[in-house]
């Protein structure tokens, strides 16, 4: 008998940054909520998915949250009947006993490799490629994220966008949101940042600028292993008694966040420093003023990655603000000098706003990445 339609198998494979199950996890939510799709998550790192989402039993085989099934993937796997689609996510290699249960359906599923999102000019000619299996009657499709029309869209929640308007436009959501996470509202005058980045990253340069800057800056900090760097440049741990503080520099270490919580930090910032793909997509939606820092690789390669998606965002924002924007950005992925940067970059901070907001406006005149997979799939079902 074949597979309902809207029963689909989706694959992650935790790494130590959290981007992808964080991909993963806000995927298979909206894939369930919005689609009816009767998602099956399989994580093979639970304990750290809990980060994420504390309500997660990191001991339980099999649990429904969110309107997802979340399966602890195990070896050896067990035996499984495959959904009518299969999303591989980020090249994680499915169980090679399940990739034969899915050459052994009547009818095969739709298998699906989830790419990383990238700006690069050459995914819009591999998005949507077949790549049949060497051995099996089976045939991968390639889908990727990306800003292009050619492009498999953006991760958005229907509603993504008016409750991003909502929270902003109440004082009071605001102020319980700053309590909630033991911060104290801004005061009249103050800028506050969110700070998100990987280890390695020139905290200090950074932290020396902002110290000494012309304005008095608060600084967000949930835990993602920028404790070392504050430690460092502070003589005390993260646990410390909160505030740091270091000239016109204070910096809140809160605890880290589930993905709901991180978007309304996102939204009651006004510059956010985010890294990898999830805290990146959500940046823009947040449609103000943000600073990426690409996943390093050894070989320099997210530098292009960046400069691709560089080129694409600075379209159209007037020159002065693009050379700031630029600079700054080079600066802290090259682990440079952001310290000379960022005063340029503060000085023309309201132009990069309000850069922001319309950038967010026109990538959602596009469909989202759920919406697009769905159709694409259902057109090879």
């Amino acid at each position: 008998m074949d597979t309902p339609a809207r029963a689909w198998d989706l694959f992650c494979h935790v790494v130590d940054n959290l981007g992808d199950i964080g991909v993963c996890w806000r995927l298979a939510r909206q894939l369930a909520r919005e689609h009816r799709i009767e998602v099956r998550l399989w994580v093979d790192n639970l304990a750290s998915f809990r980060s994420l989402c504390p309500a997660l039993d990191p001991s339980a085989a099999v649990q429904r949250l969110g309107g997802v099934e979340v399966h602890r993937w195990s070896d050896p796997f067990p035996e499984m009947t495959p959904g009518a689609v299969v999303l591989e996510a980020f090249g994680c290699r499915l169980p090679a006993s399940f990739v034969e249960a899915m050459a052994r359906q009547e009818r095969p599923p739709v298998w699906i490799n989830l790419e990383h999102l990238s700006a690069e000019s050459w995914v819009e000619g591999c998005h949507g490629l077949p790549s049949p299996h060497p051995g099996l009657p089976l045939v991968t499709h390639f889908f990727f994220p990306g800003f292009g029309e050619r492009t498999g869209g953006l991760l958005r929640e229907a509603d993504l966008l008016a409750r991003r308007d909502a929270f902003a436009a109440d004082a009071r959501r605001v102020a319980d949101f700053w309590g909630g996470i033991g911060v104290p509202p801004p005061a009249p005058g103050d800028i506050t940042v969110s700070l998100f980045g990987y280890p390695g990253a020139p905290y200090a340069r950074l932290f020396d600028a902002w110290s000494r800057g012309p304005v008095e800056l608060r600084v967000i900090v949930p835990r993602s292993g920028v404790e070392a760097a504050l430690a460092g440049y502070f003589g005390s741990a993260a646990e410390s008694p909160r505030p740091l503080r270091r000239g016109r520099l204070e910096v809140w270490p809160i605890a880290f966040l589930d993905q709901d919580h991180y978007d309304e930090l996102l939204w009651a910032c006004a510059v956010n420093f985010v890294r990898g793909e999830d805290s990146f997509v959500r940046a823009q939606w947040a449609a103000g003023a943000f600073v990426w820092q690409a996943y390093p690789q050894s070989d320099g390669a997210h530098l292009g990655k960046m400069e691709a998606f560089l080129t694409r965002y600075s379209a159209g924002l007037d020159p002065p603000a693009a050379d700031a924007l630029g600079a700054l950005w080079r600066e802290w992925n090259a682990g440079g000098r952001p310290d000379a940067a960022w005063d340029d970059f503060l000085a023309r901070l309201e132009p990069l706003v309000a850069h922001g907001r319309r950038w967010a406006e026109r990538l959602a005149h596009r469909d989202d990445l759920a919406k697009n997979l769905v159709a694409y799939t259902e057109s090879l079902l």
